[in-house]
């Protein structure tokens, strides 16, 4: 399969706003460009276990090894064991390229993860640093992450639509207040946009991903798709739901639902092929991960 299996070309003949310096690292990162998860690598730090939003389908564990998913970790790090274990990763992995912060709750709602990207990057400022957000602080954190070095982004964005937003999250934490129903999801998905459009002014590369929940918003993904692809996301991820939490019972798309979802958001933004719905701690090539060699 091409890298652009899902990118029609009506879409590919636009004009690609992106200099030179951005595509070098969107031909590096693993997440980014397909052709880039057969050579190089990336680690995750698993520095953030706060989080600011109760999405209805995430149950984060910090101990369990034999899970493969977002939100999950065999341990909470600080930042300076953090660091350590970058050092480990290089000395015996030199194909990684990118590091990033992907929970296992929110980066951005942890000071750790800032610490942490301050101790890394002075160490090694030739890497690419990359962060996944469900958004609610972005805008806020934008200028802070730039000056960190921070250049890649992948936000989580369900909805576009309160009225559906609101049946995918539980609640929210915002400016020291908890919100619920569709206050929450109209306060997310305010602050998601907004972020993702700044980022995008800043020059940071932009991925969003989708979860695909069946019977919540799979009528509505190609309005998300839309929505990104004119604000000028470079990709967007859709990923099936893994069945937990309040949706335990609900059952995921089938593979050719989500290949069938992947074609029709198509016309609007570059679809990812190749997600491998990475551990918090992940470490290495996708779809080889090593952090389990790793003894920091």
């Amino acid at each position: 399969m091409t890298e652009d299996k899902y990118f029609k070309t009506d879409v590919e003949e636009k004009e690609v706003p992106y200099d030179p310096s951005q595509l070098r690292k969107i031909s590096k990162h693993p997440c980014f460009s397909e052709k880039a998860c057969n050579r190089f690598g990336r680690i995750h730090l698993p520095v953030a276990p706060k989080c600011n939003i109760q999405c209805n389908y995430c149950l984060r564990k910090y101990d369990c090894v034999n899970e493969s998913r977002p939100g999950v970790t065999s341990k909470v790090l600080s930042p300076e064991e953090a660091l350590e274990r970058v050092d480990e990763a290089m000395d015996k992995f030199h194909y990684i390229k990118v590091i990033g912060v992907a929970g296992p709750g929110e980066p951005l709602f942890n000071e750790e993860t800032f610490k942490t990207y301050e101790l890394v990057s002075e160490k090694y400022p030739e890497k690419i640093y990359c962060i996944s957000t469900n958004g609610l602080l972005l805008s806020e954190k934008l200028e802070e992450l730039k000056k960190l070095g921070v250049s890649t982004i992948t936000v989580t964005v369900n909805a576009i639509d309160p009225e559906i937003a609101k049946d995918v999250y539980s609640h929210i934490y915002y400016q020291g207040k908890k919100y619920t129903g569709k206050k929450a999801a109209e306060i997310l998905l305010e602050k998601q946009l907004e972020g993702i459009e700044k980022a995008i002014e800043l020059g940071m590369i932009l991925k969003v991903n989708t979860v695909y929940i069946p019977g919540v918003n799979e009528d509505h993904i190609p309005e998300v798709a839309k929505k990104i692809g004119d604000i000028g996301v470079y990709l967007h991820n859709i990923i099936p739901l893994i069945p937990q939490y309040k949706f335990s019972e609900k059952e995921p798309p089938t593979p050719e639902e989500k290949e069938e979802m992947k074609e029709k958001c198509s016309d609007y933004v570059r679809q990812m092929e190749h997600c491998r719905q990475c551990r918090s701690d992940a470490c290495g090539k996708l779809g080889e991960d090593k952090q389990d060699s790793l003894e920091s």
